[in-house]
């Protein structure tokens, strides 16, 4: 097989029985996006051939690079050796099909990362105790001016902590936050009504 241009368009040639046969690149099973760069690229191609352009320039240097990259992705999905000519310069290369990759290197699962359960628990413990502290203080504070304001003020806390805290109970990270949080919280109603008796 062999990428050429004609008139502006891509087309690939090849042998058959009856002969040499040039077909578009789209009536090939190449991938419509393969298709529509190919005829880009002839686009662009044609017209820098149209223009005389040196065939030393940097576009036709940019122009026979694509061309070969082209020629390398036919090559990949059709796994057989394409044969360029170049259109700038007219040279006949050809491009071999990649070899398959190693299967050893392909994982198909990734395994978990291992828990890390001493920063985790730390990160747990301290914002237990600061929210603790937090939360007794309000409730003592609130409660000598009304035991019914202090009540109403630990429902609107653990009601506004309460959604952040669902969310956060399964991201990795914030999770050992969350777990603090929620023993904060119980460890201060615990408190508090120790302090009634």
């Amino acid at each position: 097989m062999e990428l050429r241009v004609r008139d502006g368009r891509a087309v690939l040639a090849g042998e058959d029985d009856s002969g040499e046969r040039e077909v578009d690149p789209h009536s090939l099973p190449l991938g419509a996006d393969l298709a529509e760069a190919l005829h880009e690229w002839a686009k662009v191609a044609d017209a820098v051939v149209r223009t005389e352009t040196p065939s030393d320039g940097v576009a036709g240097a940019l122009i026979s690079r694509r061309g070969k990259q082209l020629a390398g992705r036919i090559a990949a999905v059709m796994n057989s050796p394409v044969s360029y000519t170049d259109p700038v310069s007219g040279d006949l290369l050809t491009v071999d099909a990649p070899e398959a990759p190693v299967e050893a290197a392909v994982t198909t699962e990734a395994e978990p990362e291992p828990t890390p359960w001493g920063t985790g628990l730390t990160v747990s413990v301290i914002t237990a105790a600061i929210v603790t502290v937090t939360v007794v203080s309000l409730s003592l504070g609130l409660g000598e001016t009304s035991r019914w304001l202090a009540l109403v003020a630990n429902v609107l806390v653990v009601g506004g902590l309460a959604p952040s805290v669902w969310l956060g109970r399964s991201v990795p990270v914030w999770r050992w936050v969350a777990y603090g949080v929620v023993t904060g919280v119980l460890v201060a109603w615990l408190a508090l009504i120790l302090t009634l008796l």
